[in-house]
């Protein structure tokens, strides 16, 4: 197939391109390569996937309409993955108006390119932070999520809506993937695991927020992406038992489908601390804090449907995953 992945150069974006071009699909990567964090990071991602003759890379962001649609109208991709927002809880609060440029009139773009272009599959990435102050755990796509506690969920929140809307006015078949704290190789700085591992291994104190006391669903990169390649290949579909008397938030008489993407196996913060101690060979000088304005203390996926219907099943647990970082760090950055 020819799928355009929009993120290319961002984490997930790069490792999922990278599997698709593998496997022999055509990749027609977008990235802006925007500053958010360090450029030369998404650059080295974007090298692993420039000697592959079946990638395309094209420079431009979600929000320009008119570039979008030509990249569109001149690739014909046949389905498109949309890992391409602007990421982050905090910075949300600080700087509101990138996300609502990016995930918002962003995504709008890529509904309308999708929906003329005749696109087959749009999959598109939300997050567990929809959940807000939900408390029922296993978070499942089957409960409510109208109670965001940030910016940036709201926004996700938003694509869901927007996404079931073409789904039901134009028959575009979507499925949007509710990521539960993504960790690995070529990961993100502004994230806790790649925060600790630089600190620690330069001597300084982490900041541990909520006083260690967070759990998180920390989900390996290589059980991300075999979960979004899963999902790709099978085209969302209406459900046929679906009824307005009793909706169901996941799925759709159009041909729209919601899913959790997670390990399924929450693990509190302090010891995925003690995990990357033990793999650095150091202690930590531990900063204790209160939650911060936006988080929530707990994340805990409930996968039953992605296992259900596509044989999803995460594998990798958190001490080998955070080895495998670890190795990658002290190669990519020489410690």
């Amino acid at each position: 197939m020819k799928i355009l992945v929009t993120g290319s150069a961002g984490f997930i974006g790069s490792a999922l391109s990278l599997q698709l071009l593998e496997r022999g699909d055509e990749v027609v990567g977008l990235d802006n390569l925007n500053d958010y964090y360090d450029v030369a990071l998404k650059r080295a991602r974007l090298a692993r996937l420039q000697p592959y003759s079946g990638f395309t890379e094209v420079r431009a962001s979600l929000e320009d309409r008119a570039v979008l649609m030509e990249t569109f109208a001149k690739h014909r991709p046949q389905r498109v993955v949309n890992l391409a927002a602007q990421a982050g809880v905090r910075y949300s609060i600080q700087n509101p108006h990138a996300y609502v440029d990016s995930n918002l009139v962003g995504f709008v773009n890529v509904l309308e390119a999708c929906r003329h272009h005749g696109v087959e599959h749009l999959v598109y990435a939300s997050t567990s932070s929809v959940y807000g102050a939900n408390t029922k755990m296993p978070f499942s796509v089957h409960d409510n999520v109208d109670h965001p506690v940030s910016l940036y969920a709201a926004t996700k929140k938003a694509n869901e809506l927007m996404a079931h809307t073409y789904s039901h006015l134009y028959g575009l078949p979507t499925t949007g993937l509710r990521f539960f704290t993504v960790y690995g190789p070529w990961g993100r700085p502004d994230m806790a695991l790649f925060l600790f591992t630089r600190n620690i291994l330069a001597g300084e104190p982490i900041d541990v927020f909520n006083y260690g006391h967070h759990r998180r669903d920390f989900t390996y990169i290589d059980d991300i992406v075999e979960g979004v390649e899963r999902v790709l290949d099978q085209v969302a579909t209406p459900n046929s038992d679906w009824s307005g008397n009793t909706p169901d938030p996941a799925t759709s008489r159009a041909p729209y489908r919601l899913y959790n993407i997670g390990s399924h196996q929450p693990i509190e913060l302090m010891r995925y601390i003690e995990v990357l101690e033990e793999c650095l060979g150091r202690k930590a000088v531990k900063n204790l804090l209160p939650m911060q304005p936006g988080d929530v203390p707990d994340t805990y996926a409930d996968v039953d449907a992605l296992v259900r219907d596509l044989g999803y099943q995460p594998s990798t647990p958190v001490e080998d995953g955070v080895t495998r970082f670890v190795a990658w760090y002290r190669r990519y950055y020489g410690t």
